[in-house]
């Protein structure tokens, strides 16, 4: 073994960056060619849904974001904005979310989808930091893979990153990376898939949005899921995935607590800003169901906010679209993958069994 003082930063080419590695700058001339092939997208989405009804026009946006980066028609240029997008953009459309959810709803769920949802994430959790380990993979992947499915995907995967111990950034970056990838990869086919499957299972709306809510990783991929499966499986899939979000401080300080009593060689390296267990995008999402919940929001304001989400989200969805590089991911995680693809059947499976156990 070489030693230098040098380490190699590796960052996959298909991977949505997070606070869990490094940031490259973002300037504002930087994130202009990726935000206005976003904006073409959602152009372009918008009028396959006005021309083909059937067509939802945030699947005809996440399709073509896909189509068009492996196929090469997006330039290297694009990629900062197309990033901002499926971060920045789609968290923003999380926040205008928030006027259409009121705490009724969440309370309207009964002890029983509650009960429900956390035994799901518990089960993923586990299963999937057990599966890892059979595979081969390393601890800490499998506990961030793990982390990224079970809870609130990429938010997850930083929070819980944040806590563990690491001997080498490089090992961390590439580690981090993986994860988010495999959540970027599975949470965009759950959008194409779990909608189609839920009607083939002959699941109400309601029933509909909350598996989807109980098994789809990212918050905005759960919104996105559900929006496509019908505007009556909405609020419930927002319902149920709000309590895995608040799962999110409870498991992480957990996995602290078990580091730190590890010895000190186990914790986080000297000097490493921890990312908050609630990122900010969700606090203000908290805050607009707080508002919505006091009736004050005037319907018109309410409506308006409805169609810059939309619009926001498609904007995102063809930025995540052009985040997954189905190529380099392939080659490079094989086992990897093969643990994210079986966590998504996981959850996927417990959560249907869950939602017909709590009718």
């Amino acid at each position: 073994m070489t030693t230098s003082t040098a380490r190699p930063r590796v960052r996959p080419d298909h991977v949505v960056p997070s606070r869990a590695g490094r940031r490259e700058p973002r300037t504002r001339p930087a994130l202009v060619p990726g935000l206005a092939a976003c904006a073409a997208g959602l152009l372009v989405a918008w009028s396959v849904h006005r021309l083909v009804g059937a067509v939802p026009m945030l699947t005809a946006a996440l399709l073509l974001g896909i189509v068009a980066v492996n196929t090469g028609v997006l330039p290297s240029a694009t990629r900062a904005g197309s990033r901002f997008a499926a971060s920045t953009v789609m968290r923003a459309g999380v926040v205008l979310l928030g006027l259409q959810v009121a705490l009724t709803d969440i309370a309207g769920l009964g002890w029983q989808t509650i009960v429900m949802t956390v035994l799901v994430l518990l089960a993923t959790l586990f299963g999937t930091r057990w599966l890892g380990s059979r595979m081969g993979l390393s601890a800490r992947t499998s506990l961030l893979v793990a982390s990224g499915f079970a809870i609130c995907g990429a938010s997850a995967v930083a929070a819980v990153d944040g806590v563990l111990g690491h001997d080498r950034d490089d090992d961390r970056e590439r580690d981090a990376a993986t994860a988010v990838a495999l959540v970027t990869l599975c949470g965009t086919l759950a959008i194409v898939v779990m909608p189609a499957a839920g009607h083939l299972l002959g699941l109400s709306a309601y029933d509909q949005g909350r598996w989807i809510g109980a098994s789809v990783h990212d918050v905005g991929q759960v919104v996105a899921t559900a929006t496509v499966a019908g505007p009556a499986a909405l609020l419930p899939a927002v319902a149920v995935k709000l309590i895995r979000v608040a799962m999110l401080a409870p498991v992480t300080t957990a996995i602290a607590l078990r580091v730190r009593h590890a010895g000190p060689a186990a914790g986080p390296a000297a000097g490493a800003k921890r990312p908050p267990v609630l990122p900010v995008f969700l606090i203000a999402f908290l805050a607009m169901v707080a508002l919505r919940s006091t009736g004050a929001v005037p319907q018109g304001v309410l409506d308006t906010a409805s169609t810059v989400k939309d619009l926001l989200f498609a904007a995102a969805l063809f930025g995540l679209g052009s985040a997954v590089r189905l190529g380099p991911l392939i080659r490079t995680g094989r086992r990897a993958l093969l643990l994210g693809l079986t966590s998504w059947v996981m959850i996927a499976g417990i959560s249907y069994g869950g939602v017909l156990l709590t009718r």
